[in-house]
């Protein structure tokens, strides 16, 4: 029995630290698992902990004073980080009418609360919404169909343009509202039919997922991808990006030919498209999910590669742009190009003279949420980016946002580049009006 305590007592002074930083850090977005009855449970088994420490007398040696003000510890800084959460988020909801417009419609979120993102969207804080698989979990498409319509409704309300409703269903392993929508094959799969049938059924697969979408309110889909296929698997510990099972092919040619066909699809339906993940993450080994990556081959390798199906597909659609957070090193080797003015303005803008809207991937990925993120949120602003992306843990959303508020105040963003944002959007909002209404004339 005594062998059994102190294993016991090993076993609580492991476990303690472990519990003070899961509570001090217990909006981390690893923790995501963990919140609402996980931190309960943390806070509960510390109490019972410290409750039945001092029953055993463990309060009378140092040692044991030591263990007990440990677990007192969790719900201190559980309490302490909730604190900061909330002025956090007073802050950024008590923002004022000019600051909320200025900035909100550069922000999509993902939710999970309906009557938390209805706020953000009746106060201007966002400019579109990102629908994934916990919005539909237990639900019926109606019910997830009258919830986008009611947001869309606040908004209208408010005085406020339509939220950009996005949803990202490029088929095969990526198809986060399938089912109850219609379950659809990778795009890669194509690629053994003839130039003709690849683009038949491209199409075919645009329109399906064009359809259930824009039954269900969604205008973007986060789709297709023209990222490079790596021809073999490059990184066994990617677990996420999963590159190699959603690219469409190795050959540039027929990236494009498949992916400007499924493009059509979704616009003859109503439905944007965004082409991901520009500068492409074929040739990167790490996944930006949790690390930083590089991409250091050669622009004019790329060019003449990697990027053709971009240009190509850009030129002749009304598609967005998403940029991944990939560092381009021979053009900045110091910032990612998700938030690179040499990146997006230099190349995407000027070079190639797109004026489209552009918007990052996740912000609360690795890659850069567990760097400077507030950096990175002004650098994009000032970069010419668009949408900033708030989607696998939308409670970040405060956080990413209390930066551009507070790089507004101090006078660090740059208002040429938000004028010219705005025009983008505008224009892209024109573009969404003009395709639902060539859609309502041939239904």
């Amino acid at each position: 029995m005594q062998f059994l305590n102190r294993i016991g007592l090993i076993l609580l002074w492991l476990a303690a630290p472990l519990a003070a930083f899961v509570a001090a850090n217990k909006d981390d977005p690893y923790l995501l698992v963990l919140r609402g009855a996980g931190n309960i449970a943390l806070v509960v088994a510390s109490v019972v902990i410290v409750i039945v420490l001092l029953r055993r007398g463990r309060w009378r040696s140092i040692a044991g004073k030591l263990l007990v003000v440990l677990w007192c510890l969790p719900p201190v800084l559980m309490s302490a980080a909730h604190l900061k959460f909330e002025l956090r988020k007073h802050d950024v909801l008590a923002a004022s009418a000019t600051e909320a417009r200025q900035l909100g419609s550069h922000f999509m979120v993902g939710y999970s609360s309906f009557p938390e993102v209805a706020r953000l969207a009746e106060q201007g804080l966002i400019g579109g919404v990102y629908v994934t698989r916990h919005n539909i979990r237990g639900r019926t498409i109606e019910a997830l169909r009258a919830e986008i319509a009611a947001l869309q409704d606040k908004r209208r309300a408010a005085g406020l343009p339509p939220l950009v409703v996005a949803a990202d269903q490029e088929g095969g392993i990526v198809g986060h509202l399938a089912p109850p929508l219609t379950k659809v094959p990778a795009l890669a799969t194509l690629t053994g039919l003839a130039p003709g049938d690849q683009q038949a059924k491209a199409e075919e697969f645009g329109r399906i997922h064009g359809r259930d979408l824009a039954g269900l309110g969604v205008n973007l889909n986060l789709a297709p991808v023209l990222d490079l296929k790596p021809p073999v698997r490059r990184n066994r510990l990617d677990f996420h990006t999963l590159i190699g099972q959603r690219a469409i092919a190795t050959d540039p040619a027929v990236v494009s030919t498949i992916a400007s066909a499924y493009v059509r699809g979704l616009e003859e339906s109503g439905v944007g498209a965004t082409l991901k993940h520009f500068p492409g993450i074929g040739r990167v080994r790490t996944d930006t999910h949790h690390f930083s990556a590089n991409l250091d081959t050669p622009v004019k390798e790329l060019e003449a590669t990697d990027w053709l199906p971009f240009r190509e597909v850009l030129s002749h659609s009304r598609s967005a742009l998403m940029v991944g957070h990939i560092t381009l090193t021979t053009v900045d080797p110091d910032r990612a190009a998700s938030h690179s003015k040499r990146v997006v303005e230099g190349i995407i803008r000027d070079k190639w003279g797109y004026q489209g809207v552009v918007m990052t991937d996740d912000l609360v990925m690795g890659a850069i949420y567990q760097h400077d993120v507030c950096k990175a949120v002004v650098e994009a602003i000032n970069a010419g980016v668009d949408l900033l992306l708030v989607a696998y843990d939308g409670a970040q959303f405060y956080r990413v946002f209390a930066c551009a508020l507070e790089g507004s105040r101090q006078g660090k963003l740059d208002a040429v580049m938000l004028r010219a944002s705005e025009a983008r959007l505008e224009r892209s909002l024109s573009a969404r009006r003009t395709m639902n209404s060539t859609v309502a004339v041939s239904d």
